[in-house]
């Protein structure tokens, strides 16, 4: 990418295309169902960040209630809410600088920061659940933290290794606008 610029055209929306995968990964997270399920027969327990869903018996009934009346409860799911809408913001802002003709270079720096931020907020919220959730709420049998977890760990993740390209590429800047001469090293006899 650094050695066409990003005005190549193939290379140009990578940045934002990664933002967007980051952005639908997060939404699978917050609208998931599987972020503990039980892990063996019989599966008598489900939780999202909103819900924990439980039945008696394999042929039973699910009840559910919500994760929103524990105060840890709506701290995870609003940390990484707020981590999400950072995400969405960043995506929104990352499509306008590089649908710009001339790129700023420090308005890409700034998308870096706050997706330093995102990735913080959302860290949180995907810590604080399973800590409190495992030692607050009883569980039955053996549990797995699972898909839709994993899927907001992997939105975490993303921000914080786009953070880190979004933040170094303006060190790049001359290479990226073509302002560097190129260097031969052969030389005539």
């Amino acid at each position: 990418m650094v050695k066409y610029g990003l005005d190549y055209t193939r290379c140009r929306w990578i940045l934002p295309l990664l933002l967007g995968i980051g952005v639908i990964f997060g939404i699978i997270a917050l609208a998931g169902p599987g972020w503990l399920e039980s892990q063996t027969l019989p599966y008598v327990q489900q939780a999202s960040l909103w819900q924990n869903c439980r039945r008696p018996d394999q042929g039973g009934e699910w009840s559910c209630e919500s994760l929103m009346g524990y105060a840890w409860g709506r701290a995870a799911a609003a940390t990484y809410l707020v981590g999400f809408l950072l995400l969405v913001i960043c995506f929104a802002l990352a499509i306008i600088a590089f649908a710009i003709d001339t790129l700023r270079f420090n308005f890409i720096r700034g998308i870096g920061g706050l997706l330093f931020v995102a990735a913080v907020f959302s860290i949180m919220g995907l810590v604080i659940y399973p800590v409190k959730f495992s030692s607050e709420i009883d569980m039955t049998g053996i549990n797995m933290f699972s898909w839709a977890y994993g899927f907001g760990w992997t939105t975490a993740i993303m921000e914080i290794c786009l953070g880190f390209f979004f933040c170094c590429l303006p060190n790049y800047e001359d290479q990226i606008l073509g302002n560097v001469k190129p260097t031969y090293f052969y030389s005539s006899p």
